[in-house]
């Protein structure tokens, strides 16, 4: 496909203010997924900090934290890694109400709960680093202001366990993309193959091919992805591959349909008579010309995926805690629906159906405009 043809293509795409928002939506989430750990307020690996005196508040919610010292710190990595892994922090969050000094101690008041928190002292050579305990008193208390004791406001609000859920919901996208993209790519790629062999052979062929596509289409999806993942096990990887083997049933049944169709029109015919290789004629003649029906099963199985995998985390058989999954934060929360907190398990679900909606509204308008027959 030319240059300019893609250019028109594009053009009357973004004509259209529904798939304008859809490709904003999909492209704003593809940034958020690979820079997730550069924009959430909570950088730690898998935004797991947590802070269970904060847990289950409004968004909005701020309060004063300082930043105590972990007795054991860990390994840091380059600055790639830490942009796609997070960064281990070396403190604990303690959430204050005030302080004030007292000599070399700091005397917090130790927020417990609305209403309720105590005192705790600590010594300054407990929370300073070795090179600012050389410096002169009023130099640490002033290093301690500044660096260890951070108002922190959670614009989101916390989940149960106290946890940032904007960075959650951040770090989250990257599972839902993944997923993505993952089974699009194994249910076309096994979907291409099975289907453009049954279509264009036909026989004994396209009975076996048939044979097993309506075997697995009579198991019900989600009962074929708890057999897949009860076999190779739960996990990352292991999910994505699950839901990818699940889905190859749906495009290779359209694709075998459409290739019946086109291998008996004149150009597959004078092709043939030519002598061409039968692997050539099935891409470069016949596979072009079902693009159109081939983005609308990649943007339905994207998002089929994307609703797949939210569904298996909710059940607790998909990504595993604590790496964060829109489906687990709403199995985490969905028990708060019917209390003050309703967004806890609102927030996610409304991603995952924005997301499921752009690319449904995307896979649409590809079809009518990649229709040769328009």
């Amino acid at each position: 496909m030319s240059t300019t043809a893609n250019e028109h293509i594009v053009r009357k795409l973004l004509r259209k203010p529904p798939v304008f928002v859809a490709v904003g939506i999909i492209v704003l989430t593809c940034i958020v997924a690979i820079f997730a750990y550069l924009l959430a307020p909570d950088n730690t690996p898998y935004a797991n900090r947590m802070i269970v005196e904060l847990g289950a508040r409004k968004p909005g919610f701020t309060k004063q934290l300082l930043m105590v010292p972990k007795q054991i710190k860990q390994a840091r990595g380059s600055f790639m890694s830490e942009a796609i892994s997070g960064t281990p922090s070396d403190y604990q969050a303690l959430p204050i109400n005030s302080y004030s000094f007292s000599g070399d101690r700091i005397v917090v008041r130790h927020y417990i709960d609305e209403g309720l928190d105590d005192t705790i002292g600590y010594q300054l050579s407990q929370l300073l680093p070795a090179d600012v305990l050389k410096r002169s008193l009023p130099d640490q208390q002033e290093y301690l202001r500044k660096e260890q004791i951070k108002t922190r406001r959670f614009y989101l609000g916390t989940d149960r366990y106290g946890r940032d859920i904007l960075s959650r919901l951040l770090v989250g996208s990257r599972v839902s993309i993944s997923v993505g993209l993952v089974a699009v790519a194994l249910s076309l790629s096994i979907g291409i193959i099975l289907g453009s062999l049954a279509g264009y052979y036909g026989g004994m062929v396209d009975d076996a091919v048939m044979w097993v596509i309506n075997v697995l289409w009579a198991i019900p999806t989600l009962l074929l992805v708890f057999a897949i993942t009860l076999t190779i096990g739960k996990g990352f990887w292991e999910i994505f591959v699950a839901i990818g083997l699940t889905m190859w049933v749906s495009a290779a049944r359209l694709i075998r349909g459409q290739v019946l169709v086109i291998r008996e029109m004149e150009y597959v015919t004078a092709a043939k008579a030519l002598g061409l290789d039968n692997t050539r004629i099935v891409f470069r003649h016949i596979l072009p010309n079902i693009v159109g029906p081939l983005m609308v099963i990649a943007a339905g199985n994207f998002a089929t995926a994307i609703l797949l995998e939210a569904g298996l985390s909710f059940l607790g058989i998909g990504v595993q805690p604590p790496q964060p999954s829109w489906g687990l934060m709403i199995k985490e929360h969905y028990n708060f629906l019917l209390t003050n907190r309703p967004l806890l398990a609102i927030i996610p679900g409304v991603a995952i159906m924005l997301l499921v909606y752009a690319f449904n509204v995307l896979g649409n308008a590809l079809r009518d405009v990649l229709d040769v027959r328009q």
